[in-house]
């Protein structure tokens, strides 16, 4: 046992490991050497099982188990090679010099890259942009989201110094100038009772009005034209002068929106209950009554007034006034309206930039991409401006930020006395403002407010100072200088 051990120590110290071979001695009872001097061979599987023969005492083998290499005295067979050990030095680190080297090395490497640039592809411009509508929509759902006041509170104190107390609007039905958090409820509450006076046309603005989806109310007033375009040209028939309530195309296009069951009863139709043939029960019509049958050409007016009709929109409220020459002119307070937006405002903005995932996606030049992002800037609804004319006063009004330069144009037409007298207007900078180009106030670069500078086209002063005249030193009406006001 104890010779065993010492041989089981020194196979370790050697770090010899059997592995799936097994030694068999060629001395002993197969003819070796003896004890010290017998030589060792690669070794044979017996029964399926792995041994190491080892020369023992008198020549006799001895198993021995386990993965241990024969002990001292034996030695493998000559003509086997016996696997030599490699023992790796470690590795030592770089010197001082080569990391050095090696940092150089990479700066120069990364001096040569190129930039990283956004994405090329349109898949990947349309994916970003995407991105960026579904952030921009969620932060103006959130509820405190900044810049989407959505009913500003009435402010009980005003500032004296704001250019303009805030955004106001006129009712077209009414002529009552509305705050914006009141114009859709008043707009409602007037159309609703102009259905004393006038149920068709009343019912006709309710149709346009209170139906926000464009598509859908295009497609029932087309889908009501058609009912009616089919009593004008077959008065005889009576299947063309009832419609069934409960048919799909009914439901599905006119029973959805707002007004339309007003309007029918309103040009003439009755609601009756009426037995429908091959069919048990009896299901509800609208009917057209005998009055309306006489007079068909009727019929023909109110479809060209339900086709022609638009919804009733507040006007924005212009404000106009005038101050007397100031130092303050290019001074603008604004209030809240000019910078937060409604729930209505917010959907538009949205479908706005929706549309313009598809213009990224085609092929524009450098010029083509900068108009078009100058244009894609809306972030304000409203603009104020000013108009410093010859004599220094100061015409104010309030637009929409994409209302067009004609607009423009024509406010400050209105109040010269000489309106038939071409005149230009120049953006600070001199940049010169061109009617016929008919550009949004917000591409112009003039939101949220601007001072433009009024002067009469240089060859009409040319061909005035020839005939020995001279241009007014007020261009204003009378009776708008009578309204003029001090800037405060």
């Amino acid at each position: 046992m104890a010779r065993t051990r010492e041989r089981e120590g020194l196979a370790g110290r050697l770090g010899h490991r059997t592995g799936d071979a097994e030694w068999e001695p060629m001395g002993g009872r197969r003819g070796g050497r003896g004890r010290s001097g017998g030589a060792w061979a690669w070794p044979k599987r017996r029964a399926g099982r792995r041994v190491v023969e080892v020369g023992g005492a008198g020549g006799q083998g001895v198993v021995v188990s386990g993965l241990e290499t024969p002990g001292p005295g034996w030695e493998k067979n000559p003509k086997e090679k016996s696997p030599q050990v490699s023992l790796r030095q470690p590795r030592q680190g770089p010197t001082d010099e080569a990391q050095r080297a090696a940092a150089a090395a990479l700066a120069r490497l990364e001096q040569k890259q190129p930039r990283a640039r956004g994405p090329t592809s349109q898949d990947s411009i349309r994916n970003q942009v995407r991105k960026e509508l579904q952030a921009e929509a969620t932060s103006s759902t959130s509820p405190g989201a900044p810049g989407t006041n959505l009913v500003p509170e009435p402010k009980e104190e005003i500032s004296p110094h704001l250019a303009v107390p805030g955004v106001y609007f006129i009712c077209p039905l009414t002529g009552v100038t509305l705050r914006r958090d009141q114009r859709d409820a008043h707009i409602k509450e007037a159309i609703l009772s102009h259905f004393s006076t006038d149920p068709v046309a009343a019912s006709i603005m309710k149709i346009h009005t209170f139906n926000r989806d464009r598509d859908r109310v295009k497609l029932g007033v087309d889908t009501i034209a058609k009912y009616l375009d089919n009593i004008h040209l077959h008065p005889e028939e009576e299947k063309y002068q009832k419609i069934k309530l409960h048919n799909k195309v009914f439901q599905e296009r006119i029973n959805c929106l707002e007004g339309t069951h007003e309007f029918f009863e309103a040009i003439g139709f009755k609601k009756l209950t009426l037995p429908v043939p091959d069919q048990e029960g009896s299901e509800e019509f609208y009917v057209l009554g005998e009055a309306a049958r006489a007079q068909p050409q009727s019929l023909e007016q109110y479809k060209q007034q339900l086709l022609s009709a638009e919804p009733v929109r507040a006007m924005l409220d212009r404000q106009r006034r005038v101050f007397r020459p100031s130092a303050l002119a290019s001074h603008f307070e604004l209030p809240a309206d000019f910078f937060s937006l409604t729930a209505e405002e917010v959907k538009r903005e949205q479908r706005l930039r929706t549309e313009a995932v598809e213009r990224l996606s085609s092929l524009r030049t450098k010029a083509m991409r900068e108009k078009e992002e100058q244009r894609e800037l809306r972030k304000y609804t409203y603009a104020l401006l000013r108009v410093r004319l010859p004599d220094g006063c100061l015409l104010q009004g309030t637009f929409y930020a994409r209302e067009r330069l004609p607009v423009l144009f024509q406010f400050v037409r209105e109040v010269l006395q000489n309106d038939w007298l071409p005149f230009e207007l120049r953006a600070s900078g001199g940049q010169k403002l061109v009617e016929d180009e008919a550009l949004a106030l917000n591409e112009c670069g003039l939101v949220p407010s601007a001072l433009l500078t009024f002067s009469w086209d240089a060859s009409v002063l040319e061909d005035m100072r020839a005939a020995g005249a001279e241009p007014a030193t007020s261009v204003l009406r009378p009776e708008v200088l009578a309204a003029i006001e001090q800037l405060s």
